[in-house]
């Protein structure tokens, strides 16, 4: 923990996850499985019974207080492209901030009692469009767990001032400091690394590259053995949040990368990650985890609703030095680094 470790918006944003966790909760106590129907089917993604209680809860909270702060131009999965400026009524132009939220990452898994799934936020100053990931100051994420877990963990940051994280005991109230330690393993053998592949569509493509990346770093196992494991976590959040506390060594995400493969063989392009997914990406980073573009480059992308995402997760600075020259050659080998990502 170093440097200053206040932000205008910090207990703003961790009181507002608070409540879309505990109205998301109430929720499966009263409806149960209901909150797994569709809700919505958007261009960008499909929205269920769960991820409208998680919107309402979000735009009740900040239409309260967002004038005390400058104002916010908010963007979240289920509003408009554009976002909505808050207080009503105030320009885009003439809000301080720029805040992007996913209020639920990780729903399908929660909504059938699966895994916990993870409130984001990311605050930036308001750049108006030309805001971008690298501009997040503060960067909050919180755990919605199962109905039968009672302990869960919430995370801050402050870019150039470090990471924080509490586990929280749902029961008695009780947090306890959470040490954030990403893992100092300099190979991948005996840990979890993955390759996401969370849906139907140049999924084949995927397990070769994983294949390929783990054989050229670990060589060929022996018979009955395993190098590495693989989990396939479908939230962005909750993945950077393995790599953060330390069970995941490294994670890719590449599906963007498939759109040439996915067009070839007659296929819309598939679900893939969006900004609000990554948008707590500082969390790791300042916890010392390296995310980067699988090019090689800083991960940086436009602060929106709609850009496809595509980045790497090594859980420190020796496994990204060790592994993403193989990365980078195993991607040229498929044809997958041509294009934006």
């Amino acid at each position: 923990m170093r440097g200053d470790f206040t932000h205008p918006l910090l207990e703003l944003v961790r009181g507002l996850h608070r409540r879309v966790r505990a109205t998301v909760l109430e929720g499966f106590d009263r409806q149960g499985t209901a909150l797994a129907e569709v809700a919505e089917d958007g261009a960008g993604d499909t929205l269920y019974g769960v991820d409208k209680l998680g919107e309402r809860s979000l735009i009740e909270t900040l239409r309260t207080e967002a004038d005390a702060v400058g104002g916010i131009v908010l963007l979240a999965e289920g509003l408009p492209e554009e976002g909505v400026a808050l207080p009503e009524g105030r320009a885009p132009s003439a809000c301080r901030y720029r805040m992007i939220v996913d209020p639920i990452d990780g729903t399908r898994g929660l909504m059938y009692q699966k895994r916990s799934a993870w409130v984001l936020t990311g605050v930036a100053p308001n750049l108006g469009d030309e805001t971008r990931l690298s501009d997040v100051e503060l960067a909050v994420q919180t755990e919605i767990p199962t109905a039968k877990q009672r302990m869960v963990d919430e995370l801050w940051a402050l870019r150039g001032s470090g990471a924080r994280a509490e586990r929280v005991d749902l029961t008695s109230g009780a947090r306890s400091p959470l040490p954030l330690s990403p893992s100092r393993a300099t190979g991948i053998e005996h840990g979890f690394a993955s390759i996401s592949r969370f849906f139907p569509g140049g999924r084949d493509v995927l397990a070769a590259i994983d294949d390929a990346l783990v054989f050229a770093v670990a060589g060929t196992p022996g018979a009955g053995k395993a190098h590495c494991f693989e989990d396939q976590y479908a939230s962005s959040g909750g993945q950077l949040y393995e790599l953060a506390v330390g069970h995941d060594r490294f994670i890719a995400d590449l599906r963007p990368l498939l759109a040439p493969v996915l067009a070839d063989r007659g296929l819309p392009g598939g679900l893939c990650c969006h900004p609000y997914d990554v948008c707590t990406a500082l969390i790791a980073e300042e916890a010392g985890v390296v995310v980067r573009d699988p090019r090689g480059g800083p991960l940086d992308v436009p602060l929106d609703l709609v850009t496809d995402v595509a980045w790497v997760g090594y859980a420190n600075a020796e496994l990204a030095r060790r592994l993403e020259p193989v990365l980078l050659e195993v991607l040229e080998r498929h044809g997958l680094l041509g294009g934006d990502a």
